[in-house]
Order: structure tokens, then C-alpha cells, then sequence
């Protein structure tokens, strides 16, 4: 054995806080929601004239895909934004309210057009004035259709919504 040789002993630091995230400069809910806000999977549930605006809105001239709403889901489970586009009729508010709750929180709905926000201009029995009246709505975007311009602009509001909100996901140590 070498006599020059020394043991060092290796003793783990101790923090006096626990957690990884400890130098962060930043509240958790501005980090949370700003992740959030450019994560945004739409559920579409087209059902009328709109529908074209709607595909409008994700052609290359205005590109939905910047704000991070390009990828639509065609399962209710995969994704937190509902875009009720078009016309609802008594004999689908059902389903819509079952698609509703078959989204995982947390969830936003945005009714696109003059018919999700207010029945437009079927003044007969058939359909649903408004979506309002079922389901919780953060974001209208009038208009018989509307133009992609206001989509988006509604899309730019729900993003706000979402970075200004709270985010309980998180426990009291982050």
C-alpha cells in the first residue's frame, strides 16, 4: 500500500431544500401555463358550412401550426381544446356533451361561428341557441363563417387565458 495514498471520504451533499427545480427563476405557473398555451390539441366537431373556414384556418396561409394548434385529434381523450364548429341541433347536443366529458382536464371550448355561439340564423326548433347553454365556453368567434383572421385572433385569446390561469397539477414542493 501506498503511503502518500489518502482516502477521501465521499459524503453526499445535503440541500436544505428538496427538489430538482430549486433555481428556477420563474413562478410554476408562468412555466406550467407557457408550456400550455403552445401545446394546444384541438378536437374538432364540425357539423355545418363552417367546416371550410375551419380547414381554411390550417392551410399554409395562415397556419395554425405557429400557435400550436395544428395537430387536430380525432379522439376527445387526446385533447383539451373543443372547437364546436358549426350548427348544433337538439338531436346532437347529446353527443357533444359526451364528448365534452370525455376530455381530460384541464379543457377548453371554443365555439366557432354564429351558430355555436348563438343558434345563428336557424330561428326554429332544431337547433341549440348557443352551446353556451350546455357546455362551459372560454372563446366566441362570431361571424357566418368566420374569417380565419378571427380564428386565429381567438385561438392568440384562448392562449392568454391559458398562460394567465392557474395550474394545479403541480404539488406545494415545486
Amino acid at each position: 500500500m501506498n503511503p502518500y495514498a489518502r482516502t477521501i471520504p465521499i459524503v453526499p451533499a445535503v440541500h436544505e431544500k428538496d427538489g430538482a427545480f430549486e433555481m428556477l427563476t420563474t413562478r410554476k405557473d408562468e412555466l406550467i401555463g407557457w408550456a400550455r398555451k403552445f401545446s394546444i390539441f384541438p378536437y374538432p366537431f364540425v357539423t355545418a358550412c363552417c367546416a371550410m373556414e375551419f380547414m381554411a384556418v390550417s392551410a399554409s396561409p395562415y397556419d395554425t401550426d405557429r400557435f400550436g394548434a395544428a395537430l387536430p385529434r380525432f379522439s376527445p381523450r387526446q385533447a383539451d381544446l373543443l372547437m364546436v364548429v358549426g350548427t348544433v341541433t337538439h338531436k346532437q347536443a347529446p353527443i357533444l356533451l359526451k364528448v365534452y366529458e370525455q376530455m381530460c382536464e384541464p379543457k377548453w371550448v371554443m365555439a366557432f361561428g354564429a351558430c355555436a355561439t348563438s343558434g345563428g340564423f336557424y330561428q326554429n326548433y332544431a337547433a341549440v341557441a348557443g352551446i353556451d347553454r350546455m357546455i362551459p365556453v372560454d372563446v366566441y368567434i362570431p361571424g357566418c363563417p368566420p374569417r380565419p383572421e378571427m380564428v386565429i385572433d381567438g385561438i392568440m385569446q384562448l392562449q392568454d387565458q391559458i398562460a394567465r390561469g392557474s395550474h394545479p397539477i403541480l404539488g406545494a414542493r415545486f
